[in-house]
């Protein structure tokens, strides 16, 4: 059951990186994060102890992803499932040449990789951890990973044969200039292709976590992933049509993992990564005891402990470059 996939179709819907973007990309990244963490900040309160929460209790905006480590645990095992999924989705062929924007720790590039033999990769990331990280683990001279800017590629005009992304999009301070970017380095003809989680209703792991954390504290609501952009369904596809590009689809991927345990799900949480990941480890010793115990009477209900499994979904889009 592991393998166990639904993909359902709706149809109609050169030179080498600089290492300074990695900071200036880190910066924009945190601007991004910085409307949520507002609010929440202000008036996040400790219902515990009745003291307020330390600003100095969340980690810095620019290090929701800066553990290569952590995010592995966190998210890194729904990446590698989803990505050969992706893969299969945007078409690549044999001999492409593909470039993986955001490509994090090398899920979605070590999958192209193995699926296609003779397929080349480029993967760019604003994490110096995670390049590194993925540098580590290359297999051979077909993928190239290097620190870059998804807003300002320093890659040619239509030197690429695909562009993909996996769950980055709705992370990009500016995510039509990033996509403008993508389009102007792939070739007429070729496929721009990207994958979002939908954080509304189907990451599941994401949306049990959250639906406890609110109810614990309604003022964290902004927080919620719920309200990322780019999550639904329809706004990717929109955004594809929006910057011309043709024969756009759009499809639900879903996935399944399986969880040994309750620390199983609840352990990685407490790495810092992501939003969900920084909220929780921010959190006062009692306020994390008592999301922990809502967690796992969510997820466990009666039972004492033992596995489980949750489903993922992400919105995936396509679309094919025009003439120009």
């Amino acid at each position: 059951m592991d393998q166990d996939v639904s993909l359902r179709a709706h149809r109609g819907q050169g030179r080498t990186p600089r290492a300074p973007m990695d900071m200036k990309y880190a910066r924009r990244r945190a601007h991004h994060w910085a409307w949520i963490a507002a609010l929440s900040m202000l008036v996040a309160t400790d219902r515990v102890t009745h003291t307020p929460i330390a600003a100095n209790n969340m980690p810095p905006q620019q290090d929701l992803f800066a553990e290569s480590d952590a995010y592995e645990r966190f998210m890194g095992r729904w990446s590698r499932r989803l990505a050969p999924l992706l893969v299969k989705f945007a078409a690549v062929d044999e001999g492409d040449s593909v470039l993986d924007v955001g490509s994090g720790t090398g899920a979605l590039a070590f999958a192209l990789a193995e699926a296609i033999p003779s397929v080349r990769v480029t993967g760019v990331d604003p994490s110096s951890a995670y390049v590194r990280y993925a540098q580590a683990r290359t297999p051979g001279d077909r993928v190239r990973f290097s620190v870059g800017d998804a807003q300002a590629l320093e890659i040619p005009d239509a030197s690429v044969d695909k562009t993909v992304s996996l769950l980055v999009m709705n992370f990009i301070p500016d995510a039509k200039k990033a996509l403008r970017e993508m389009i102007r380095v792939t070739r007429p003809g070729g496929v721009v292709a990207a994958a979002v989680w939908d954080y509304a209703e189907g990451m599941e792991m994401l949306r049990v976590f959250w639906d406890e954390a609110v109810a614990l504290d309604s003022t964290i609501a902004a927080r919620d992933e719920r309200n990322m952009p780019l999550c639904r369904q329809g706004e990717l596809a929109a955004l594809w049509r929006a910057n011309g590009l043709e024969r756009v689809e759009e499809l639900p991927i879903v996935i399944e993992l399986s969880f040994t345990s309750f620390d199983d799900y609840w352990r990685p949480f407490l790495g810092g990564q992501g939003p969900a990941g920084a909220y929780a480890a921010s959190l006062s010793e009692p306020r994390r005891a008592a999301l922990a115990a809502r967690l796992r009477g969510r997820l466990l209900g009666t039972r004492q402990d033992g596995p489980f499994r949750l489903r993922g979904r992400a919105w995936a889009v396509k679309g094919v470059v025009p003439a120009r």
